[in-house]
């Protein structure tokens, strides 16, 4: 039924037969599945997002056997020989190695992990950019204490260096930016203007070596988020596949406007 509502939906955005296009049967169909979106509250777009391309996901998917002589590395993502696609996973599942190095005894192995969506956290209060946010993701970590590994060749827990590497990159990859973050027994919302490219945002500084000639991606969206915590709007910058201009989705009122426009301090979710 999701399926199918939203089908619907891309018929109307794309026959432009109306000058504007409600997603209010979509919207209500998703809302049977997710009671907490049929709300009159306001809702956070990421949350929305994952369930959208979850649901979309176990409606369209199918399954496939993978290659007698395939090599699966990693127990969660392959249930008695089989994996699911489906036109979800061909754009937007990609995936992360976790190399994960004991600190005792220097062994590393390696934990894939795959994702549809990047959260990444803000650096600074004040002004960062994309790549800013990128390297802090990116970069090292390490495990100690609660956060301590397992090791199975020292055979107690140990401190642990982190760290992760695109392998698999997305058709479309999706970059959520971490507005909202707890001080304290208190939630707050970073501010911080966000400068991300419109085009060549090379991904290769923290992809895989045999990944570097398919890591440079161009803006085709984004999703800004103005106000609060307590409440808000949700506004869309979209660029045409075909004309390639920009326009700007605010409830009923649809604007071209310029590329200088695109840059807003509001953004939220990153389409590339």
């Amino acid at each position: 039924e999701s399926a199918t509502a939203f089908g619907c939906l891309m018929s109307d955005m794309w026959l432009g037969e109306f000058e504007c296009v409600s997603p209010e049967v979509f919207h209500s169909v998703l809302g049977k599945r997710y009671p907490t979106f049929s709300k009159r509250t306001q809702q956070d777009a990421q949350e929305f997002l994952i369930c959208v391309l979850n649901e979309l996901h176990e409606a369209l998917k199918k399954v496939r056997a993978p290659l007698k002589r395939r090599c699966v590395t990693d127990a969660n993502a392959s249930r008695e020989g089989v994996s699911e696609t489906s036109i979800i996973t061909q754009l937007f599942e990609g995936q992360l190695s976790h190399d994960v190095t004991c600190l005792e005894c220097k062994t590393t192995t390696d934990r894939p992990e795959s994702f549809t969506v990047l959260s990444l956290p803000i650096p600074s209060k004040s002004a960062c950019s994309l790549q800013d946010c990128l390297k802090c993701f990116f970069q090292q970590d390490t495990l100690t204490w609660n956060n301590q590994i397992h090791c199975s060749w020292c055979g107690t827990k140990q401190d642990a260096a982190v760290k992760a590497t695109i392998t698999k990159a997305p058709q479309i990859i999706i970059f959520h930016l971490k507005r909202f973050e707890w001080q304290g027994k208190h939630k707050r919302k970073l501010l911080t203007d966000i400068c991300y490219p419109l085009s060549n945002l090379d991904l290769s500084p923290y992809s895989s070596p045999l990944l570097c000639k398919d890591t440079e991606y161009s803006l085709c969206a984004v999703a800004n988020h103005s106000g609060f915590l307590d409440g808000g709007h949700y506004t869309a910058f979209c660029k045409h596949a075909v004309t390639k201009n920009w326009y700007s989705f605010d409830d009923a009122e649809i604007t071209e406007i310029p590329n200088s426009s695109v840059q807003t301090d509001t953004a939220y979710l990153l389409f590339y």
